[in-house]
């Protein structure tokens, strides 16, 4: 398995992007400014993309993993290689995700705590209602992780 950082032609992972945030021009706010990671293990797994929010905070704002290879532990992998990769310049990272049981359990075992909510997040932002499995998308909650513990 093997992790690379990517400077050029991030747009060429939009497919993969897509899975965790279905709306192109969201995406398009923050792939330019933002570090995009891809994992692979013999070919492309996952990929995230962080961003700086201020001088000692940075977010996950996208982290996808092909849906047949989903479970396998790419996301977690992925998450713990940015997690140690930005530990030296933040002190903490956000994630922002929908209410859904299954992806915040995912992240609280990554080491995410919840921290707020933003009310109407996807239906204000969003042209269409947006679902994880049967559940539609309404508050944005935040999670956050102490990156120097």
């Amino acid at each position: 398995m093997r992790i690379e950082k990517i400077i050029e032609n991030k747009k060429q992972f939009l497919d993969l992007l897509l899975l965790a945030d279905e709306q192109e021009n969201m995406i398009d706010k923050y792939l330019p400014g933002g570090d995009l990671f891809a994992l692979y293990d013999d070919d492309l797994k996952s990929v995230c993309v962080v961003v700086p929010v201020s001088s000692d905070t940075c977010e996950l704002k996208n982290i996808a993993t092909y849906e047949k290879y989903q479970g396998k532990g790419y996301g977690s992998a992925l998450i713990e290689f940015i997690s140690d990769f930005y530990k030296k310049d933040y002190k903490t990272m956000l994630v922002g995700t929908g209410e859904t049981p299954a992806i915040l359990s995912f992240y609280e075992c990554c080491g995410f705590e919840q921290s707020y909510r933003v009310k109407n997040f996807f239906t204000d932002n969003y042209d269409h209602p947006i679902f994880e499995g049967d559940i539609q998308l309404v508050d944005m909650i935040y999670l956050k992780k102490d990156l120097q513990e």
